[in-house]
């Protein structure tokens, strides 16, 4: 059992997410950056699509009634467990009775913590991520208050195994860590790699000029929906209607005042705005870290090698979850 001493500003229960269910206008949402929250998984020992607790800008305070293995990932939080710092990217053993800490983010936006054996909250649509529009999933539907209690499914062989070793070794944390922004083929913070999209044609040449040439800066109209860019307009070549579509998380819609809008896991489910451009999975995580008049510039690939940067991080996780069992036991 977990519980909740200070709640932070938004936390909530995610997994990776509640598909199949568009059509019936229900948000896949799930955790931000799915790749932080599978890597956080992986060093407890859990299932990637074990819940996990995402933060934003300011985390929770923790009191675990039990020992247990906890690990995060994401954003630079001041984060201590009984006064001493808590260590990112690693696993970390929790004593019976202790309070983990987040204070403030000191860059970036966000992070994951995850513990050893998941979050027990119930299943709805086959999925526990918090959808808060709807009032579903999570912990009663809803980001978390002080006074909640948690429950954790029991943990795996792999971490009663760390748990084991720390205690021999009298030790807090594993000398081991994996960061979740090394594995693949990463590119500079600023940068995110982006396909053309489907109504790109409908765009003038200095529209589509100025969408890879631009230095794009953050507003403060972002959410789990999106985030809104600033800067020169994005014309049409001449009027168009478009009929709504179906968008997914990446794609980047262009509204009449010509400015882009990224859409993210909790997105809408179709959209009536062209569809200028999509960034590649694996960049995407990184509008999750971005705040108001942070900048960023896209880099146009194409589908193809969209396709090889997703496998190579694939390939790169596989690789590191195969060395973790043999570390691990």
């Amino acid at each position: 059992m977990i519980k909740v001493l200070k709640p932070g500003l938004l936390t909530t229960v995610q997994d990776l997410g509640r598909p199949g269910y568009q059509q019936y206008g229900v948000v896949v949402g799930g955790a931000l950056d799915g790749l932080a929250a599978r890597t956080a998984n992986l060093i407890v020992g859990n299932g990637d699509n074990a819940a996990v607790l995402e933060m934003a800008q300011t985390g929770p305070d923790l009191q675990f009634a039990a020992e247990t293995l906890v690990a995060w990932c994401g954003a630079d939080f001041d984060a201590r467990i009984g006064g001493e710092p808590l260590p990112c990217d690693r696993a970390v053993r929790v004593a019976a009775g202790e309070t983990v800490s987040f204070g403030f983010a000191r860059s970036g936006l966000r992070a994951w913590l995850a513990v050893a054996g998941g979050l027990d909250v119930p299943l709805v649509m086959g999925s526990r991520s918090t959808y808060r529009r709807a009032g579903i999933g999570g912990h009663q539907g809803r980001p978390l208050v002080a006074g909640d209690r948690l429950s954790v499914f029991p943990a795996g062989e792999r971490a009663r195994h760390v748990l084991a070793t720390l205690h021999a070794g009298g030790k807090r944390a594993t000398t081991w860590t994996v960061r979740p922004g090394t594995l693949g083929k990463p590119v500079a913070t600023g940068t995110v790699r982006a396909m053309r999209g489907p109504e790109w044609n409908w765009f003038t040449p200095e529209a589509q000029h100025k969408f890879f040439a631009t230095d794009w800066q953050t507003t403060k109209e972002a959410d789990r929906m999106g985030v809104r860019l600033d800067g020169p307009e994005l014309a049409l070549a001449k009027p168009r209607e478009m009929v709504s579509a179906a968008v997914n998380a990446g794609v980047v819609q262009v509204p009449a005042a010509g400015r882009p809008i990224v859409l993210l896991p909790s997105r809408q489910s179709v959209g009536g705005y062209p569809r200028l451009a999509a960034v590649a999975a694996v960049d995407l995580r990184k509008f999750t870290q971005l705040r108001p008049g942070d900048t960023v510039r896209f880099q146009e690939i194409t589908l193809a090698a969209a396709h090889e940067l997703y496998l190579a991080r694939e390939r790169d996780l596989n690789r590191v979850r195969t060395g973790l069992v043999r570390l691990t036991g």
